[in-house]
């Protein structure tokens, strides 16, 4: 017996001792992070580049407006005019019977009137001027000429003329019978065919006249622009209606 107790101590002695578990560590709590509140960020200020004109709205100056040569509208003579005339803008211009009405300037005839229907009886109006000749410019204006002698050959409705083409001779017909031979002299703005109470005249022509006869060209297309926003393209007939 004593010798199976001695066997059995010797046995547990050379048995290794189980190993002892190693504790699972526990997983870490979750860490809770304060929420942060990001201070408000000042953008960086704007730099803005310089302004530059633009091609429309440039620095340079505008282009003057377009001229144009002018000529004195009574030709070969020597010629008096005033600065008033009755009931409208018109200027009437005096020398002797015969001498040239030309053309003030490049254009295209207008409205020509080839015969004397005036009756002093009836006095109409639209037959006052007599013989005549209007032309519209290149510069946009109507000029018109009447109380004429004769309508130059080859003068009708859209010819193309230039400045100081002879349009008619100085006379006395129309409303002028009986006086000193002299022509009516008129500025106005383009209508439709017939409208003689603004074909007669709308501005005055005597400061123009003054230039071209000086060797200015002057021009009447802003006042004669100005006038018809004024007015109207057919306003109302003043006189002779």
């Amino acid at each position: 017996m004593r010798l199976l107790a001695v066997g059995l101590l010797l046995m547990a002695g050379c048995t290794e001792p189980a190993p002892r578990a190693t504790p699972t560590p526990a997983p870490p709590s979750p860490t809770t992070v304060a929420p942060t509140t990001a201070a408000p960020t000042t953008p960086p200020p704007t730099t803005r580049p310089p302004l530059t004109p633009s091609p429309r709205f440039g620095t340079k100056k505008p282009p003057p407006p377009p001229s144009f040569d002018y000529v004195f509208p009574v030709a070969g003579c020597t010629a008096t005019y005033g600065r008033a005339h009755h009931d409208y803008p018109a200027t009437d211009i005096f020398a002797r019977a015969g001498c040239a009405y030309v053309s003030p300037v490049t254009g295209r005839v207008d409205e020509v009137s080839y015969r004397d229907d005036w009756n002093a009886t009836t006095n109409r109006g639209a037959q006052r001027g007599g013989l005549f000749v209007s032309v519209v410019g290149v510069d946009g204006v109507r000029y018109y000429g009447s109380h004429l002698k004769r309508v130059a050959p080859g003068i009708r409705p859209g010819v193309r003329v230039e400045a100081g083409t002879r349009l008619g001779d100085l006379g006395t017909s129309g409303s002028a019978r009986g006086t000193a031979p002299h022509l009516h002299f008129g500025i106005s703005w383009p209508t439709r065919a017939g409208v003689w109470w603004v074909r007669r005249g709308e501005v005055h022509p005597w400061p123009y006249l003054d230039s071209w006869r000086a060797g200015g060209n002057k021009s009447p297309g802003a006042e004669v622009r100005g006038q018809r926003y004024r007015e109207g393209t057919v306003p109302p007939c003043p006189a002779y209606c």
